[in-house]
């Protein structure tokens, strides 16, 4: 099923249209600033900066409903994202991830590629979904996967 039509939100507040990621290969990874994995942010900067000019999008989606680890509101991770982790990939508007309020996207994104067992809910911050350039799921990696481990399957859909 190829990519919803659902209004995106930059943390700035700014529109982001999923029609942006029409043609391009998209990571898409629940972010928190106070998060075990929050190192992470280096290596997905890291893909960004290699594979952006190749059509490589890195959606990060602040999300607080893991451990409250991403309490601040979007100024205090527009900061964090600029000083204490340097991302020039477009982060979106803290948003949830499950339940009734799960933003459509990321329902869209748990039902083309649900967990294990079948299972849809995102179980922790930094869980990845790899779209393709046909707007597909592809796949959906773990929070404790790497960036750096996704280069081979991110350069054979580029």
């Amino acid at each position: 099923m190829p990519l919803p039509t659902v209004s995106l939100q930059r943390l700035d507040g700014s529109d982001f249209p999923t029609s942006a990621l029409q043609g391009q290969v998209a990571l898409v990874v629940n972010v928190a600033s106070r998060c075990g994995f929050t190192p992470q942010y280096e290596g997905l900067e890291a893909l960004y900066r290699q594979f952006g000019p190749q059509g490589l999008v890195i959606l990060g989606f602040p999300c607080d409903q893991f451990g409250h680890q991403e309490p601040g509101d979007a100024e205090e991770i527009a900061r964090f994202c600029s000083v204490d982790y340097p991302v020039s990939f477009p982060l979106m508007a803290k948003c949830e991830v499950n339940g009734e309020q799960a933003h459509p996207f990321y329902r869209w994104l748990k039902q083309q590629k649900p967990g294990l067992l079948g299972i849809e809910a995102i179980k922790w911050n930094f869980t990845k979904f790899l779209i393709n350039r046909e707007g597909e799921v592809v796949e959906r990696f773990a929070p404790q996967t790497k960036p750096d481990s996704l280069v081979e399957e991110i350069r054979a859909l580029l």
